[in-house]
């Protein structure tokens, strides 16, 4: 049975698709800099960071989300549901412990 894995798929996405744009958008850094420069920013490892970089899977000048458009809206639609959904479930947590804070001790 192989170990559990300490960073998500969702982050490693996350951070690689980073990696890729702090690449793009800085024509002349090393990926080995832009990857300790988004390591830092995720708390991931720099050399961590790097091996998902050069691991399998896409190259690391491709995209790795869906090329066609309808693909993409319906995957960005997805995205934006689950973001609103952690949301309300946040609102509605920080409302209930606010209401814990203005109730008064039993003391």
């Amino acid at each position: 049975m192989p170990a559990p894995r300490k960073y998500s798929d969702e982050l490693r996405e996350r951070a690689i698709r980073t990696v890729n744009e702090t690449v793009r958008e800085n024509p002349g850094m090393p990926v080995k800099r832009a990857c300790s420069q988004v390591g830092e920013q995720l708390g991931i490892p720099g050399p961590t960071l790097r091996n998902w970089f050069r691991g399998p899977g896409p190259s690391p000048g491709s995209t790795a989300t869906a090329t066609d458009p309808h693909e993409r809206l319906v995957q960005l639609e997805k995205e934006n549901r689950e973001l609103r959904r952690a949301n309300a479930i946040l609102r509605s947590a920080s409302a209930f412990f606010a209401a814990e804070l203005d109730r008064p001790s039993p003391r």
